[in-house]
């Protein structure tokens, strides 16, 4: 068996590869697991569980609350709220397992499941491993410890959970946002009613679209993978922003008042800056990966801030966000940490808080995300090759070397492996957009012939 966890747990297509019973018997593996690991000690254990509104989250649900009941674990299902809202009431709620059902920007067909231990935080990758394994016991033969009677866990509805985290979110705001007008793109996700309320209680003028999720439209051409309809609300309304989700809206992108993109990393530049200001940002450092514009790292050398970069993953952003005690670190792609505040990426969050410090200094996001120039990034998927080699050919090697010495200081070229597609990402940066598009199609070339 292939490894089921991906960079961002379990994934595919609903009921072909998710299926109802993958569902449960991850659930029962993860209870058991958690127990071995002493998470259960001493008390009853209690699960959160949350969902996107695909329509396959529904039977997927039933599964995995099954599981989990089954284990004698009591489950408080929170309906449909985004993947850090179910982070944030594990943690709140003092559960011991918080699960989300999601497959984020992917296609409606797709859903996945993601699991949270004690505190709302992600499973460390060798849990993963272990459920996989226990899950791969029991599914060869090996039979279940079951409990009965009294010991099954008991099912119950938390509807307080959406009341709770917007209340969350307003109260670690820095100031109100009295006087802004945003349009946000809900994706007709997970956020739908959560991210509007947020910014209507905070003060906001709000306009929405996407939000009006029926099971079937999530992130169908909307939310943060299509910004084209955000940007042109955004210029139609006379909006001083615009803010994007993504189905699960762990993650968050924007549009200024003219209607151009400002993606993950001005974000980050912005909030960094927020942050060092009002003495929030430890350690003077902001956490990115090796997909962060080279223009991120110019300017936050210029502000005196340090970059720590890490592989690519929000899980991986977040490890050395918790092991060295830095406040924030996200991703390009809009999934931002503000550790002080969630245990994940949290798009509602960034948002309002990007909207704070337009809100605060009176000046235009775009003034603010000025603070860096994002050099041209073009990024080409190669698939149909094996991209487990993509770090030990050594004609792969050569052509990067020689890349790298026709860019020189003011490129980049990055060659990795997908951790969630059977593709290998070719990324290539230079100050001219013509030079990045021919050195990796040139690249591109190279790993379908060395890999191919």
């Amino acid at each position: 068996m292939g490894r089921l966890f991906g960079t961002d747990g379990v994934r595919g297509v609903a009921n072909a590869d998710l299926t109802a019973e993958l569902a449960l018997g991850l659930s029962v593996a993860a209870a058991h697991v958690l127990a071995e690991a002493g998470t259960f000690e001493g008390h009853r254990p209690t699960a959160v569980v949350g969902r996107d509104p695909r329509a396959s989250g529904e039977f997927l649900e039933a599964a995995v609350v099954a599981g989990l009941a089954s284990a004698g674990v009591d489950v408080l299902r929170v309906g449909v709220l985004p993947t850090p809202a179910v982070a944030y009431l594990t943690g709140a709620l003092g559960a011991d397992i918080g699960v989300m059902l999601s497959a984020s920007h992917n296609a409606m067909p797709d859903n996945g499941v993601k699991f949270f231990a004690r505190g709302g935080h992600k499973l460390a990758d060798e849990l993963e491993d272990r459920i996989e394994t226990v899950y791969e016991q029991h599914r060869t033969g090996e039979p279940w410890a079951r409990p009965t009677g009294a010991g099954v866990g008991r099912i119950s509805d938390y509807a307080e959970g959406f009341d709770r985290y917007v209340a969350h979110l307003i109260g670690v705001l820095p100031n109100r946002l009295d006087g802004l007008k945003v349009v946000l793109d809900e994706a007709h996700g997970a956020a739908a009613h959560v991210s509007p309320e947020a910014f209507a209680r905070a003060g906001a003028e709000v306009v929405t679209i996407g939000a009006e999720p029926d099971g079937l439209n999530i992130n169908d051409g909307c939310g943060s993978t299509h910004l084209s309809l955000l940007r042109a609300a955004v210029v139609e309304h006379g909006a001083d922003l615009g803010i994007a989700h993504d189905g699960d809206a762990d993650r968050c992108l924007a549009v200024d008042g003219a209607g151009e993109e400002i993606d993950g990393d001005q974000i980050l530049a912005v909030l960094a800056l927020a942050m060092r200001e009002a003495g929030q940002l430890r350690k003077g450092t902001v956490v990115g990966t090796v997909m962060s514009n080279l223009g991120f790292k110019i300017a936050m050398e210029r502000e005196g801030i340090q970059l720590v970069q890490t592989a690519v993953g929000d899980r991986y952003v977040l490890e050395s966000m918790k092991a060295e005690g830095y406040a924030l670190g996200g991703e390009q792609s809009g999934h931002v940490i503000v550790l002080d505040h969630a245990t994940t990426g949290d798009g509602t969050l960034t948002g309002l808080m990007l909207a704070a410090r337009v809100a605060a200094t009176g000046r235009s996001l775009a003034d603010l995300a000025g603070v860096m120039e994002r050099l041209p990034q073009v990024l080409v998927n190669v698939p149909d090759v094996d991209k487990s080699r993509v770090s030990t050919s050594p004609e792969l090697a050569t052509a990067v070397a020689e890349a790298e010495r026709e860019l020189g200081a003011t490129g980049r070229v990055l060659l990795r492996q997908s951790g969630t597609e059977p593709l290998v990402r070719v990324m290539v940066e230079a100050a001219d957009i013509e030079q990045a598009r021919a050195v990796a199609g040139r690249l591109a070339d190279v790993v379908k012939s060395a890999l191919g």
